[in-house]
């Protein structure tokens, strides 16, 4: 029975908006150490996805990180955020040098149809999609987390000192309004004609999809 719950959490829009957020919390706290923008000194390992994962151990990183992602977690509960951005920019210059994109789709009827799992007893399940289980999204999500890893195979060396801003696009909603402490802010775009582009993995819920890709600075 609790492997039944866990199968059908995946598939629920509360379980799918947990695995969404902490494939987040993951993804982001490994670009910033495999792209150097923290020293590795400030990482500690952890086992996830049947991977060697880094995790900050800077209290006011993790503090910074826990704020974005709460927000997050209830945009998505919301169904108002469609993208979340990790731009990493040069603190001498202020250029955006990297900016990883993640983009998010929400199924609005598969939240509202009553015959997913969880939902009325007795409901119908005719013409209802197959349901992926938490481990069949997890194997989807350590695919996208090996190309992460893998990504200083491609990407240029960061020979200077950076920092990042995390981005969210959101839509306009008065049930859902922006916290005072998010505002308007430049979309740290690299300049045309002199960005490339690697689209990385995707992966899926029963409710929401996420498609990946990473911009990088390339000439003068």
């Amino acid at each position: 029975m609790a492997q039944k719950q866990r199968t059908n959490q995946a598939i629920t829009l509360k379980g799918s908006t947990a695995l969404v957020t902490e494939f987040f919390e993951y993804s982001v706290n490994s670009i910033l150490y495999q792209r150097g923008v923290y020293p590795s000194d400030d990482f500690r390992m952890v086992k996830k996805y049947g991977l060697p994962m880094l995790v900050t151990a800077d209290d006011n990183l993790k503090e910074y990180l826990s704020t974005i992602l709460s927000q997050v977690q209830e945009w998505l509960l919301a169904s108002s955020i469609n993208r979340l951005v990790l731009a990493i920019k040069s603190i001498e210059t202020g250029e955006t040098l990297e900016r990883w994109q993640f983009d998010i789709h929400t199924d609005e009827s598969a939240i509202n149809n009553p015959s997913l799992p969880g939902g009325p007893k007795g409901s119908s399940t005719t013409g209802k999609k197959k349901e992926k289980t938490e481990k069949e999204v997890q194997g989807e999500i350590r695919e996208i987390m090996k190309q992460i890893t893998s990504s200083v195979t491609f990407l240029p060396i960061l020979e200077e000192e950076c920092t990042f801003t995390l981005l969210a696009y959101t839509n306009d909603s008065p049930e859902m309004p922006v916290p005072a402490t998010w505002g308007d802010a430049d979309p740290h775009l690299i300049d045309r004609g002199k960005v490339e582009q690697v689209r990385l993995r995707s992966f899926s819920t029963n409710v929401h999809s996420l498609e990946a890709m990473v911009a990088y600075r390339v000439g003068e």
